[in-house]
């Protein structure tokens, strides 16, 4: 089994469940552990893989709260670092469909140092970055870039999630996609909504979005639709991959829940182009991994929503 690095921000999401989308009118909020990452490789150790993250929270209670969440979800956090800036937190309102709301305190999680000694430890394994905050600019723009070239010299399987935030990116959504075009050109796996989808290709429908996204260079584009399931596409057939049917209650960290449980079962092949080739496999390891992103919305919080193997089989 390869092991799954999760490159990017670990966070406190406090949220407020029940209270309507609108963030101003929310009074009470649960401090939940949070970050695109982080819930990936939660994900993955959930199901019983082996989840690396690699981030910075704040040498403080916040910081130890996150980090404690990690290791009790059997996460190697080994390369994790801490920081004097404060953890970073992030409010989120939920409305009664289950959609959310965000706005970002930001700090620790962009002061993680590069280190050049990780990059033995990629070789041949499976690198996954999230770019909810990692494009920002600092030093955790810095050693995102550099351990993307790393996982390119070291024969990694590359996997990208944009995780794009509205709120992070309002009127630079150009610059926004300037930056993710590199890992989209390179990437063995490329996970996007259909929003991002659409932001990325500048094209309304899905197949021509990912006619052009193939067109940069990415090789399996998985974009995720909610209670319509996954669309599927390489550069030799296009599906719809139908989802279960569930109540959601909260959204977040599904789609982290998708990919965690994707990239959990390409840990298992040994030889990955083969396996992603195959459109039976593949169409069977998305069935089951848009299974664990359902599953993840009828529970409030992401981590602590995320499947294990039992849960998944029944």
């Amino acid at each position: 089994m390869k092991k799954v690095f999760c490159i990017g921000e670990l966070l406190i999401d406090f949220v407020a469940e029940n209270q309507g989308k609108d963030l101003s009118k929310a009074k009470e909020f649960t401090k939940k552990a949070g970050g695109a990452p982080a819930n990936v490789a939660c994900a993955i150790s959930k199901l019983e893989g082996k989840g690396v993250f690699i981030g910075c929270v704040g040498d403080d209670p916040f910081g130890k709260f996150l980090l404690d969440i990690l290791e009790n979800a059997h996460v190697d956090i080994s390369l994790a670092q801490k920081s004097e800036t404060f953890t970073t937190l992030a409010f989120v309102s939920i409305d009664e469909d289950g959609e959310r709301d965000f706005v970002f305190s930001r700090g620790a999680d962009k002061e993680l140092a590069y280190d050049s000694s990780i990059k033995y430890n990629f070789k041949d394994n499976i690198i996954h970055f999230g770019a909810a905050t990692a494009m920002l600019g600092g030093k955790l723009e810095d050693a995102y870039n550099r351990y993307f070239f790393d996982a390119l010299t070291q024969n990694s399987f590359i996997s990208f999630d944009p995780n794009f935030r509205i709120d992070l990116w309002k009127n630079k959504e150009d610059i926004f996609i300037k930056k993710c075009m590199p890992f989209v050109e390179k990437a063995h796996l490329c996970k996007f909504s259909l929003e991002e989808a659409q932001l990325l290709s500048g094209k309304i429908g899905v197949k021509e979005a990912c006619d052009f996204l193939h067109g940069v260079g990415a090789k399996i584009i998985v974009i995720t639709l909610g209670s319509e399931g996954t669309w599927l596409s390489t550069n030799s057939f296009q599906k719809t991959i139908p989802s279960i049917s569930v109540k959601p209650v909260d959204t977040t960290g599904a789609g982290d829940a998708f990919i965690g449980c994707l990239l959990n079962q390409i840990s298992t092949k040994t030889n990955l182009e083969i396996t992603l080739q195959n459109e039976d496999l593949l169409t069977n390891m998305v069935a089951t991994a848009n299974k664990a992103g359902a599953i993840t919305t009828t529970n409030f919080g992401a981590i602590e929503s995320l499947p294990n193997l039992e849960q998944l089989a029944l």
